[in-house]
């Protein structure tokens, strides 16, 4: 929970500003927690994947722009055939004249999503995200049975992919790169179905998804507490958001939606009665990585309230970004965690005897 606290964090962050040295700073520190602090699971093998997954959203942000976006600026660098599309269609133009300003804010908007996608990744990559589940209230178990059940599959997509190639290279597959994608694409399709089946099969001999007798009338009272209570939630949230509405509709109403979500999340737990085999603690390490990333988000969110000019990049006219060093030292805060954290554990080394009586080194 800590590490998803850390990238939660990083991910507020990056999600204030399109300044490419802010953006290209907390890329830096994500990459460098991440392979300072990954362990040996085959989880913490996934953080490329997101990578990968990041250029690919900078790409489709880059073709989106080239085909309907916003073409402004001053600077001309290539120059297409427009089309423009019926009334029906909202008067859109399509291609147009290509600017560098229009290119540069498209860039760095499909990077501000990569990075966020990144922080998503590392929380992937440095945490067991099946250990979740022994935090969440009683009445979230359904439910978090699913969201750790979704963000798993990256993971174990990228291991799965992983452990096709290497049988491959065992058995002496000479084709590479986009030739062995139907190769490859088969076996790992019936490894992720197969680990899927097996991960269902394990949480109904668990006894997840089966309720106990509740009684009658429960389950609405339950439903209606928490669904109140969000709806209180978002009303609050928008009248602390917005200066211009009722003082009632702010905070008062923020605090009663989050109490009635939490009597509701009370009430719903009731019924659901579990055990904890190895509870995880919290200590000091668990607090400082939490604090770096709120430390992070907070520098950002300050900096945009009081020089957003800062933490943009300034398009019309074109010119270099400033770097604002309140925002870049609440980024580098969120860094401590690679140094000041305490090292995941290591595979074992098992010794492995051989003929003559000796024992050699082996995983």
């Amino acid at each position: 929970m800590a590490w998803w606290g850390w990238a939660i964090g990083m991910a507020i962050a990056v999600s204030q500003t399109t300044n490419p040295l802010l953006l290209a700073l907390a890329l830096a520190v994500i990459t460098v927690v991440v392979v300072s602090r990954r362990g040996s699971s085959p989880w913490a093998r996934s953080f490329r994947l997101y990578l990968w997954l990041g250029v690919f959203i900078v790409v489709v942000r880059l073709v989106l722009h080239v085909l309907v976006g916003l073409k402004t600026g001053d600077h001309l660098v290539l120059s297409l055939p427009s089309v423009q599309l019926p009334s029906w269609a909202a008067g859109i133009t399509l291609f147009g004249d290509l600017t560098l300003e229009g290119l540069i804010g498209a860039a760095l908007l499909g990077l501000r999503l990569a990075i966020m996608v990144a922080a998503v990744g590392a929380a992937n990559a440095l945490a067991n995200p099946k250990r979740l589940l022994r935090a969440l209230p009683g009445a979230l178990h359904e439910i978090g049975s699913a969201v750790v059940v979704s963000v798993t599959v990256a993971p174990q997509l990228a291991d799965s992919v992983q452990r096709v190639r290497r049988a491959r290279e065992l058995r002496g597959a000479a084709s590479t790169g986009l030739r062995a994608i139907p190769a490859v694409a088969l076996p790992v399709l019936e490894d992720t179905l197969e680990r899927s089946l097996l991960l269902a099969a394990a949480m109904d001999s668990r006894g997840y998804g089966r309720h106990p007798h509740a009684p009658r009338g429960g389950d609405h009272i339950t439903s209606a507490l928490t669904l109140g209570g969000l709806l209180a939630a978002a009303v609050g949230i928008y009248g602390v958001l917005d200066a211009s509405t009722s003082a009632f509709l702010g905070a008062p109403a923020l605090i009663l939606g989050l109490a009635l979500s939490a009597l509701g999340l009370w009430r719903g737990g009731r019924g659901s009665r579990r055990t904890t085999y190895r509870p995880d603690p919290w200590r000091a390490a668990e607090w400082l990585t939490l604090s770096c990333g709120v430390a992070a988000a907070a520098a950002m969110l300050l900096t945009a309230r009081h020089s957003p000019e800062a933490i943009g990049m300034p398009l019309e006219p074109l010119a270099w970004p400033e770097l604002p060093m309140a925002a870049a030292a609440g980024l580098l805060v969120g860094a401590l965690p690679a140094w000041l954290t305490p090292q995941p554990p290591r595979p074992v080394r098992r010794g492995i005897p051989t003929r003559a009586g000796r024992v050699s080194a082996g995983v």
